[in-house]
């Protein structure tokens, strides 16, 4: 049992880790997201919108790209080993810590669970801007 056991801590280490990991991408990814939104509601002139143009660009959306790409795998990651301490959990050398490792497995999946809500919601929140200043800005394009 002393060799399951580490094994489940093992689990349970890489998964604090993942979750730690996620945790601060998830806080730079929103601060990016926000960066960029603040950039579109400084101004309405056309100097702003120059501006904004030109400080976010092709760079941004990569490192954009990049962070989304980036926490897309960290959730794959969790959840893979969350599914690992699922099957030990359920193992019959496990139904003596049971309650226990069910309650452990359960709190991970919370987290993932908030994590995956957070991302989604802060990527879904950035892209409904982008698409209304795309939409904005090609209306103040065609009225100039």
């Amino acid at each position: 049992m002393a060799t399951s056991s580490n094994y489940w801590e093992d689990l349970r280490k890489q998964a604090r880790q993942l979750e730690n990991e996620l945790d601060l991408k998830l806080v730079s990814f929103s601060k990016l997201c926000t960066s960029y939104r603040s950039s579109y509601s400084s101004g309405h002139d056309q100097q702003a919108r120059d501006s904004r143009s030109e400080s976010f660009g092709p760079f941004q959306d990569n490192m954009l790209m990049s962070m989304t790409s980036e926490v897309e795998q960290l959730l794959t990651k969790l959840s893979v080993f969350n599914d690992k301490m699922a099957e030990y959990a359920n193992s019959p050398g496990a139904l003596s810590h049971n309650a226990a490792l069910m309650h452990t497995l359960q709190r991970h999946r919370d987290i993932l669970q908030d994590y995956t809500h957070e991302f989604h919601k802060t990527k879904s929140n950035f892209l409904s801007l982008r698409e209304r200043e795309d939409l904005l800005g090609s209306v103040h394009r065609d009225i100039e």
